[in-house]
């Protein structure tokens, strides 16, 4: 008879751990390595929970309101502080005229805040004025806006059937003048197109600087050349080109032989090769004449 023995006891093994992520854990890892998808979490959530905060907060009407009031008084407060008020305007290299015209055109009443001052509007309202060439405004310490004007120096007198118009060295209008006698020291052109052709019409008379003192005014022909018209009924045709050149010849014949102190009433240069010169005739005074220096 064999001995009884004791049962074996068997112990269950633990279960191993599976290193092996899930596939859930394996995919939320897998879609963290895509740049679009961290941008999107970091930048993206917050930004769309504070849009929706914003908007949930804006949708009532009494809260819109509430805090467009108060936006607006902050920056009425802000521009109404006597640091940014502007109380006095300074123009520098005007006349007094322009000047004048300048303060009555600006739609400007001072005092008032410096953030409600469109200076491009000011500016573009002076370059309006034709006796500005241009002008600068910028808002001086203290409170001051500052003009500075640039004007149009007036080179000729241009007559024309409804008077006198004043003009710089461009041809741009300058003003009008209601007497020629205002400005003496200006020669006088006429003529159909002359106000283009003023800078032509300059260098005549500085070739013809000698005889400066005889000179009445220029007279644009047919909007092609010009002719000087003399005292004594007298006047000089220039060709369409090479002016000065022929004003030139005529000058030099002039101290020459005093052919201008002739009794003769046109030097004809239109052609260049072949001036020639008319005699005094028996009648009345030249009608191109009356009309450049006619009062």
């Amino acid at each position: 008879m064999q001995p009884m023995r004791a049962p074996e006891r068997r112990y269950a093994e633990p279960q191993r751990r599976d290193p092996a992520p899930s596939r859930l854990s394996y995919r939320v890892e897998r879609l963290w390595l895509t740049p679009a998808f961290r941008k999107v979490v970091r930048v993206g959530l917050p930004a769309f929970l504070v849009a929706a905060t914003v908007a949930g907060y804006l949708a009532d009407a009494d809260r819109r309101g509430a805090l467009q009031t108060m936006l607006s008084d902050l920056r009425e407060s802000v521009e109404n502080r006597p640091e940014f008020q502007v109380s006095l305007m300074a123009i520098d290299g005007a006349s007094e005229p322009v000047a004048n015209a300048i303060r009555s055109m600006l739609p400007v009443t001072l005092p008032a805040s410096s953030f409600r001052l469109d200076l491009a509007a000011l500016r573009a309202t002076i370059a309006q004025i034709d006796a500005v060439a241009s002008a600068d405004l910028h808002i001086r310490k203290g409170g001051i806006l500052q003009v500075t004007v640039t004007e149009r120096q007036p080179a000729v007198l241009w007559r024309t059937p409804s008077g006198l118009e004043m003009l710089d060295g461009t041809g741009h209008r300058v003003a009008t003048l209601l007497d020629r006698t205002a400005r003496p020291d200006l020669p006088v052109i006429a003529g159909e197109g002359a106000d283009a052709r003023v800078a032509e019409a300059l260098d005549i008379l500085g070739a013809a600087r000698p005889i400066h003192a005889r000179i009445r005014g220029l007279v644009r022909v047919g909007e092609r050349r010009w002719d000087i018209v003399l005292d004594r009924q007298q006047r000089i045709l220039l060709p369409e080109a090479g002016q000065v050149e022929a004003v030139r010849r005529v000058i030099a014949l002039d101290q020459a032989e005093d052919m201008l102190g002739r009794d003769l009433t046109v030097v004809d240069m239109r052609n260049t090769n072949r001036p020639t010169i008319r005699l005094a005739m028996p009648g009345g005074q030249d009608e191109l004449e009356t009309k450049v220096a006619g009062q």
